[in-house]
């Protein structure tokens, strides 16, 4: 292409430095005071033993509902123990508590929802059969039978009531990894190679996190309250101090000393609201948006490789007899892609191009091994580089992705995840498929953004993807694309989302790479334009079947099937101007 440089509209100001998450939950009020709140509450119960050395048992009848003196600021109970030193050290005991009961209840319903909603499949099916019979339990009442069965002990009631509370985690990050899964995204990042634990963790967890927050908070304030409940109906650990004892104890005191009530209802009270008013403000700071040692396989000089390698099919991708099925839900299934045969050889463009509804993005995707769930090649056979994929385990075709055959999607706009910046979305898959440190992942960053026209790479590699236009998150898709070096790319509908300009852009940037990078593209588009202008072959899908197939020049001007002549018809290229339009007498234009 002879113009390189973006239009000037093509992107917005720079986005400005953010800071830390820490920095912006102290920035907020709320966050702030809750932070300092809870930091003392926890320092306080953690320093007891030095801040109260009595201990927290040590009675003196003699000292019965004593008023604060020198060394007891907060006075004595009904059998004359130190008050201070009660509730010091009963916030261990309730605290700690909690924290058992959030463990187990992550460490459940996390994993589970987790993999339940990323997986679907027999294990969703059982674990959520599981999480409602669960959920049908009545708390109280379990906690009451674990306590006859298991003794009081406040730590073991603890690891019940997190079994009890994990299914509320399941469901929360169940419903909403079911949704993230069918992304763009999360299809862009399988194809670029990476595992499922690096998509989880990296695609999935970012949408989870800010729930799971909250409902951590929740959760922990229902075990705070229960637990004292507990303790409060005289259904605990006996002499353990703890904020529920001390409550029961003062209720029962309270025409005597009414103040005994005052500390640990308002200990349950400052943690349970700092809890709450921390987690929501850590959750707005993680959802504000700001603003490697491998080389590359040398590619052939010479002329394309003739399609065929003395078994009549293509060295680098061939299908031959390919069919998609999906299964229904009477146990039936119905066949989408019917027989299907494309060759694609190196430094070759083969346009496939039909209707939207032809089979061509299934086909595009039983390539690439990620047909959509219920999905399945029924029939025939896919190799590349001579290689049979077809029946291929998920862990064999991750291999092949990002640097054997690379993917090219529509809509770029969906297929960056906009919780990460442009850079991260390159860096990642350069990492984990090169094995390049983080510094020489970022400077190949930057070379592709160059070598995909963007004019100011830094600028880019740094933005999210709401603060780039559409071509350039088109163009970052390419960059992706070509970061490990690929042999095989597979670009589905690459122009469509983009406007006339972009377009010519776009498409003369794929024929520039194709041919520097010796590459064999399969084309998928509905645009016998786009087919007319990069296209070396053409296969035409109608219904699932491939009906004509031949270099682009014989498809286009001396058409053999119906259909092939009825696209054609439909192209608009030499229709007349519209005349102009003719004002209406009486109206304003």
């Amino acid at each position: 292409m002879s113009e390189t440089v973006p239009p000037p509209d093509a992107t917005i100001a720079a986005p400005a430095r953010r800071p830390g998450v820490a920095r912006r939950v102290l920035r907020n009020p709320l966050g702030l005071i809750s932070a300092v709140v809870l930091a003392l509450i926890v320092l306080a119960v953690v320093l007891a033993p030095v801040l109260s050395p009595q201990a927290p048992n040590a009675a003196n009848l003699r000292d019965s509902f004593g008023g604060p003196g020198p060394g007891h600021p907060l006075g004595f109970d009904s059998a004359g123990r130190d008050l201070l030193s009660r509730l010091l050290h009963g916030g261990r005991n309730t605290l700690g508590g909690a924290l058992i009961a959030l463990a187990v209840a992550l460490g459940i319903g996390v994993p589970s929802g987790l993999l339940a909603g990323y997986r679907g499949g027999r294990f969703d099916g059982l674990s959520s059969w599981v999480v409602n019979l669960v959920m049908a339990l009545p708390a109280m009442v379990v906690l009451l039978a674990s306590r006859a069965i298991l003794g009081p002990t406040v730590w073991v009631l603890m690891v019940v009531l997190g079994v009890l509370v994990a299914p509320a985690f399941f469901r929360l990050v169940r419903g909403i990894v079911a949704n993230v899964r069918n992304e763009l995204y999360v299809d862009a990042a399988r194809v670029s190679g990476l595992t499922d634990r690096k998509i989880v963790a990296r695609h999935v967890l970012i949408v989870v996190r800010a729930p799971i927050i909250i409902q951590v908070a929740l959760v922990a304030g229902l075990a705070i309250g229960l637990q004292a409940g507990l303790e409060f109906l005289g259904i605990g650990s006996g002499d353990t101090p703890t904020w529920g004892a001390m409550l029961n104890e003062a209720f029962k005191n309270i025409q005597r000393d009414p103040t005994m009530i005052v500390w640990p209802g308002l200990a349950l009270g400052l943690t349970s609201s700092s809890l709450v008013l921390l987690a929501g403000a850590l959750r707005d700071a993680l959802e504000e948006r700001g603003a490697p040692p491998s080389r590359r396989r040398p590619r052939p000089k010479g002329p394309a490789v003739p399609a065929g390698d003395g078994t009549g099919r293509a060295a680098l991708l061939s299908v031959r007899g390919l069919a998609v099925s999906y299964a229904l839900a009477d146990g039936t299934a119905k066949e989408v892609v019917h027989g299907v045969d494309i060759d694609v050889s190196e430094r070759e463009i083969v346009g496939l191009v039909g209707e939207s509804g032809s089979g061509k993005t299934q086909t595009a995707f039983s390539i690439l091994g990620i047909l959509p769930e219920g999905g399945h090649v029924s029939a025939g056979s896919v190799t590349i580089e001579g290689r049979e994929i077809v029946g291929l385990r998920e862990r064999e075709h991750r291999a092949l992705r990002g640097d054997v055959v690379a993917y090219i999607p529509q809509e770029p706009m969906s297929n960056l995840d906009p919780s990460f910046t442009v850079g991260d979305h390159l860096v990642e898959p350069m990492r984990y498929k090169l094995g390049v440190s983080k510094t020489e992942a970022r400077r190949r960053a930057l070379d592709l953004l160059r070598m995909v026209e963007i004019a100011d790479p830094e600028r880019t590699f740094r933005s999210y993807p709401h603060e780039i236009s559409g071509g350039m998150a088109q163009r970052v898709l390419i960059a992706g694309a070509m970061s490990c070096d690929p042999k095989l790319l597979i670009a589905d509908e690459p122009t469509t989302a983009l406007d006339v300009m972009v377009q010519a852009e776009v498409l003369g940037l794929l024929r520039r790479l194709q041919r520097e990078h010796g590459l064999g593209v399969l084309l998928v588009t509905h645009n016998l334009g786009v087919v007319a202008d990069l296209c070396d072959r053409v296969a035409v899908m109608k219904d699932g079947r491939i009906v004509e197939t031949g270099t682009a020049e014989q498809v286009l001007h001396d058409p053999q099937d119906p259909y092939t002549r009825k696209l054609l018809g439909a192209v608009l290229d030499n229709a007349p101007a519209r005349p102009p339009l003719r004002p209406v007498k009486g109206r304003t234009p």
